[in-house]
């Protein structure tokens, strides 16, 4: 059996199993979600209680497959990932994140190993960046997600404060703007809202809308009304105040911005300027570059270019990536 078929083996067993893996996970779901509930009528009703990780609203289950769940718990940076996917809005579970890893590592491995002038290394290196594509994309989802929740805050602060100078309580002014706020900001307030709607005390609902929402603006704000809770005042100024500072922090993230793209232009331009360069060179002259894919040490020394080219890209991207 030669080589390619080898890794086309591989390839389909490990894509069957992980369809396979998949729909099961689907059906499970479906079918706790749908199934049948038998309800005592003579058993008394269970107290409300919430809990701190607000359970009632979203699913924390690592996954459907306990082994696969108990497995994922014995990692710390399974709650870091859990946080992000809920930060993106995407309805995943980690369990499904971590399959997907797996299975775009190995088909980059798989490819990788296809072409013979790659060394074991650099296959290595291939399947780890392609198995990264899943969470890139969450972190893309959720950068995304949290600069329009960013862009959305303020005008519904300004909704809070005028409701509440026309009379409004708290809980009025916040259904008031999840109303009129569009998602994905009107969604998260409209929890809060539920949430103290159904008993739940008004910071406990706050601080889980922190954890959902991680922006310092959200934070500042869950803080001023636990704050004008405990010492009273009038809430409708400070809102004033707050959606005028988050307005001026707004204005200068973009300055700081418009600085950084030349920055991230420069990187972009460095990162796909050597490959650039090497397609010119094989159209001008196909065999100048055959030493680097005939000789084992243009092997190693091509698998290291792009190795340095990948995490130089990263690395600059870092460095221009300006937070305040």
């Amino acid at each position: 059996m030669t080589l390619s078929l080898v890794v086309i083996f591989f390839l389909c067993t490990f894509l069957l199993a992980a369809v396979a893996v998949v729909v099961a996970d689907a059906l499970i779901e479906r079918h706790a979600a749908g199934g049948m509930v038998t309800l005592d009528v003579n058993a008394e009703p269970p107290a409300p209680e919430f809990l701190g990780d607000s359970a009632l609203l979203r699913d924390q289950e690592l996954s459907t497959i306990s082994p696969l769940a108990k497995l994922l718990e014995q990692f710390d940076f399974i709650d870091g990932l859990g946080n992000q996917i809920t930060e993106a809005d995407l309805n995943w579970s980690v369990g499904r994140v971590t399959g997907l890893m797996l299975l775009f590592a190995a088909v980059g491995f798989a490819i990788g190993n296809a072409v013979y002038w790659i060394p074991l290394l650099g296959k290595m290196a291939l399947g780890v960046l392609v198995g990264l594509i899943p969470y890139f994309y969450i972190l893309k989802k959720r950068s995304k997600r949290l600069f329009l929740l960013q862009e959305q805050f303020p005008d519904a602060v300004d909704t809070m404060a005028r409701a509440m100078r026309a009379g409004h309580p708290f809980a009025g002014a916040l259904d008031l703007a999840a109303t009129q706020a569009a998602n994905p900001l009107g969604r998260e307030l409209r929890k809060t809202f539920t949430e103290g709607a159904f008993g739940m005390p008004w910071e406990q609902a706050l601080e889980n809308l922190t954890r959902r929402v991680r922006l310092q603006e959200i934070a500042i704000f869950a803080s001023a009304v636990q704050m004008q809770s405990r010492t009273g005042g009038n809430l409708a100024e400070v809102f004033d105040k707050l959606s005028e500072n988050i307005r001026e922090s707004a204005a200068v993230r973009g300055e700081v911005r418009s600085f950084s793209n030349q920055g991230r232009l420069a990187g972009n331009i460095l990162t796909v300027l050597p490959v650039g360069i090497a397609a010119a060179l094989v159209t001008v002259n196909p065999t100048f570059l055959n030493p680097l894919f005939e000789e084992q040490v243009g092997r190693y020394m091509l698998t290291g270019a792009c190795c340095g080219l990948v995490l130089a890209h990263f690395v600059i991207r870092k460095l221009v990536d300006i937070r305040l």
